[in-house]
């Protein structure tokens, strides 16, 4: 049951004379504020406020908390954006006071824990990947990408070279090509073969001269690891190029394979699914790049280093391309993330990986005769269904499908991505969720399978807006509220 009053607008429940709170009397000299402030500085009259007492707004801002689908409430098998519990014992040790209320303009020599910290973060991120230098600066996966490319086109002016094309598979992440012209490079497609995999033909054929790095997607957004990485490393190294990982899909290889060991000379992480940092609304995120040696010298400043001392952050190098993000990067989601990792250690994070890859696999044969996929038997951390037969048979399409789920209590999962499945539904389980979540899930599918089209085709109807026109939402955004006249 919900309390609809209570969601209305703040200004909607206010009622003239309602308090939360009464201020004392002024202990302190009083100030002639029109004396103080300049006329051209004040308003006419003090701003139109909502006059609420304490439970209005603490039952206004509930009850909507309970509109929304959250992580803690609601299972989100949304592929390729992975979205698993986050631990509050993370949290907790994220709002320890030596770690919250501390500035980045306080004195070295006072931040020693923070940097210490943020130092070891970086030789462990340095690790998993199988590469040398990490910057922790990227403030998301997308930046990460931009920042390694940057890096890219720096290291490529020292050497002299003139390269102008970035390759980017059919099966990459979205954010791929539009992070390679951002960063003054020409994005070149490559196809994918009937396996899904990287077309080498094609491959082999736009491999020039020009080639200054192949950004991939291993495992690839079909939840495939590519067999063909090591002779697509060489390929390219052999032409004087360079391999980007794109890191998303790093919770179904920790512990079980290394990027660097594979050919990678640089990647990016996304701590805030890979490490369940906070994720999504906006908010803060990370995304942290590592690096070959020889590529260490473009990354970010400053960085933190280790001296006799102790630590402290290095400016002094010549070649960086610069800060790409404020201070040290949002330490806040990297804290969670060091915690996850200390807590869980090597065994753990090699954990996640089987037990994201087995709940995958679980649900892929829950569903497979349902939504058939094209290019697998089987998986590894995520899958992606075709809703096309369904859609065929009955004109329930993959939209109708996501939308429905909402009804029953499920986020919807990734639709019509990667393109290269006809009405995609991308399914990520992540590795932790039970199997009484995993069955019930499918069994909702199942569910809606055999509904009314027209039911379906409405969905959802439980939801506070239904189906909105999101191409016209996110062209003429009304970001900002005001009564009306």
């Amino acid at each position: 049951m919900r309390n609809t009053q209570s969601t209305n607008l703040l200004s909607e429940l206010s009622r003239p004379g309602r308090r939360g709170a009464r201020v004392g009397a002024l202990d302190v000299p009083a100030v002639d504020v029109v004396a103080a402030i300049p006329a051209h500085a004040r308003a006419d009259a003090p701003p139109a406020l909502p006059e609420l007492s304490e439970l209005d707004i603490v039952r206004h801002y509930t009850n909507l908390s309970t509109l929304n689908m959250s992580v803690d409430s609601h299972f989100y098998p949304l592929g390729s954006c992975t979205m698993k519990y986050n631990p509050k014992r993370n949290e907790r040790l994220a709002a320890l006071p030596g770690m919250l209320d501390v500035h980045p303009y306080q004195p070295e020599s006072s931040l020693q824990g923070m940097l210490e910290m943020l130092w070891n973060l970086q030789g462990i991120f340095a690790e998993i990947a199988g590469l040398d230098a990490v910057s922790l600066q990227p403030a998301a996966g997308a930046q990460g990408e931009l920042t390694a490319l940057l890096v890219a086109a720096a290291y490529f002016r020292d050497r002299g070279e003139v390269r102008s094309n970035v390759l980017v598979p059919t099966s990459a992440h979205g954010t791929n090509p539009a992070s390679a012209v951002m960063a003054g490079f020409k994005a070149i497609g490559i196809e994918s073969d009937a396996e899904g995999m990287v077309d080498m033909v094609d491959l082999r054929s736009k491999i020039d001269a020009q080639t200054a790095v192949l950004m991939i997607t291993n495992p690839n957004t079909l939840g495939l690891f590519e067999r063909n990485i090591v002779e697509i490393a060489r390929l390219v190294h052999e032409a004087g190029g360079l391999i980007y990982l794109d890191g998303a899909n790093m919770n179904a290889i920790l512990g079980a394979a290394r990027p660097g060991d594979f050919g990678a000379d640089m990647m990016h992480y996304n701590p805030h699914k890979t490490f369940s940092g906070p994720h999504g609304g906006g908010g803060p995120g990370a995304g942290p790049i590592a690096v070959r040696a020889m590529l260490e010298p473009f990354l970010p400043t400053p960085r933190v280093v280790r001296h006799e001392g102790g630590f402290s952050l290095d400016f002094n190098h010549p070649k960086s391309i610069g800060r790409v993000r404020s201070f040290f990067g949002n330490v806040g989601v990297l804290l969670r993330a060091y915690a996850y990792i200390r807590t869980l250690g090597a065994d753990g994070l090699a954990d996640v990986s089987r037990y994201a890859v087995l709940n995958a696999n679980y649900l892929l044969a829950l569903l497979r005769d349902l939504l058939p996929v094209p290019y697998s038997k089987g998986c590894l951390h995520e899958f992606v269904g075709s809703a096309m037969e369904m859609k065929s048979r009955s004109g329930i399409s993959a939209m109708d499908l996501a939308k429905r789920l909402l009804d029953y209590g499920f986020h919807a999962p990734t639709v019509y991505f990667p393109i290269t499945v006809r009405e995609a539904v991308m399914i990520e389980p992540t590795e932790t969720e039970s199997r009484e979540t995993l069955d019930a899930f499918a069994d909702a599918i199942r569910t809606i399978i055999g509904e009314p089209t027209e039911l379906v085709q409405a969905a959802p109807h439980t939801a506070a807006v239904n189906r909105p026109d999101e191409v016209q939402a996110a062209k003429s955004q009304r970001l900002a509220w005001s009564a009306a006249p």
